[in-house]
């Protein structure tokens, strides 16, 4: 079945936000990572078509209505840190908010739902908890330019094939000269990605293009003292 390209609700829309049965209209529509999310009565905040519903079809009880302003930090798509995972890097599949109410306090807590690039693994982490290394717009081409899914899928493998391979007839030095070439190419992409964003930092003295230089001279030490183990 193909996905449905048009958004559920328009500009203007009276809708209901079923979570908490409050009533607002449809201030703006965003597409973000292939899906629509809606901005409701000019608010930080942004709904998922299942999260609203129209006010002519819903047929549960209204409440009076609590004017939240959240502000995210991260979207779908995004390419970040965790703390304590080192250099591991996780995308953007999901996020939701958890409103806490007490008669004596109330706050909100955004929770980031991330897939690991490297296996896929699934992970809960709050703001505080994660960096920002690209946006949606330029997660999938960093991830290429760095070589990081060669890497990532393949650095465990080529580690085990030369440890089984030591106690075995030494490889053909075709095979030695292919690895360096293929080495020298990955540490001149890395270093090319490098002074492209030394370049920008240089320019706006934005933290998220720092973030990403450290990322790569991470990388590079890595490649280059090809000693397998990671550096955070």
């Amino acid at each position: 079945m193909k996905r449905r390209n048009i958004p559920k609700y328009k500009v203007g829309d009276t809708v209901v936000i079923t979570m908490y049965g409050t009533v607002g209209k449809i201030t703006d529509v965003k597409l973000i990572d292939g899906n629509y999310v809606y901005e409701v009565n000019k608010s930080d905040g942004l709904f998922v078509e299942s999260g609203l519903q129209l006010l002519s079809e819903y047929e549960g009880d209204l409440v009076e209505q609590e004017q939240i302003d959240i502000e995210y930090k991260f979207f779908f798509g995004d390419l970040v840190q965790v703390a304590g995972y080192g250099p591991d890097l996780f995308k953007i599949v999901g996020f939701r908010t958890e409103i806490w109410r007490y008669k004596e306090d109330a706050w909100e807590d955004v929770i980031y739902e991330l897939s690991r690039i490297s296996d896929g693994e699934w992970l809960e982490a709050g703001e505080e908890e994660m960096t920002l290394v690209a946006d949606a717009e330029s997660a999938d081409t960093f991830i290429q330019k760095l070589g990081l899914l060669y890497l990532v899928n393949n650095e465990e493998k080529q580690q085990v094939a030369v440890s089984k391979t030591q106690n075995m007839v030494r490889k053909v030095e075709l095979d030695a000269i292919e690895r360096k070439k293929e080495k020298k190419q990955l540490i001149d992409n890395l270093l090319d990605i490098y002074n492209d964003y030394k370049i920008l930092y240089t320019m706006f003295l934005d933290q998220e293009y720092y973030q990403v230089m450290r990322v790569i001279l991470r990388k590079l030490k890595s490649v280059v003292n090809d000693d397998g183990k990671s550096h955070v």
